[in-house]
């Protein structure tokens, strides 16, 4: 894969990742992937202290694999100020997904407005590279016109497949939040 190609991919991936961490009404594990955990002295992911697993539609349920860092994992959730409610028990950590209010709702799709933006400009960047690219070649001579215009016309397509893809995304993202 050629650099333009990975700049594409990582914009999309990028934006995936974005999206992962704006919280809906329903619960999803990934949302805790941000988090850090205070364990035994170093920063560790949620993920490598304990499993997260859905317990219903609005809950998410941790289980420690050490009861000792029960406390961190809590502290660290509300420090993450997540908007999320925790409760602990005897078998670990209870993660609630409040209700979303229509203020927070289109407080999130403006956010994930910005975020699809922000992809954008990142491939229209990669694009403005790459055309450069291809001009310097073109009057450095190790380009033909016609040669050229094969490789534009090949970078746009994939310039347009990529938006199709970020537009998907946000798409999706927008039911998400609307629900």
């Amino acid at each position: 894969m050629d650099d333009f190609t990975q700049k594409l991919d990582a914009s999309t991936t990028w934006l995936r990742g974005e999206f992962s961490g704006i919280r809906t009404g329903q619960a999803t594990p990934s949302i805790l992937d941000s988090i850090k955990i205070d364990s035994y002295g170093t920063k560790v992911p949620l993920n490598q202290v304990g499993s997260v697993g859905i317990e219903d539609a609005r809950t998410l349920r941790i289980s420690p694999w050490d009861t000792d860092s029960v406390a961190a994992i809590e502290r660290a959730i509300i420090d993450a100020d997540l908007g999320l409610g925790v409760v602990t028990d005897s078998s670990g950590l209870r993660i609630t997904f409040p209700e979303l209010t229509g203020e927070r709702r289109a407080t999130l799709l403006k956010l994930a407005g910005q975020k699809f933006e922000e992809a954008r400009v990142r491939v229209r960047s990669a694009r403005d590279d790459k055309m450069k690219g291809i001009e310097s070649k073109v009057k450095a001579k190790e380009l033909g016109e016609d040669e050229a215009r094969r490789e534009k016309d090949k970078a746009q397509k994939q310039i347009d497949e990529t938006n199709k893809k970020l537009e998907s995304l946000y798409v999706e993202k927008e039911k998400e939040i609307s629900q």
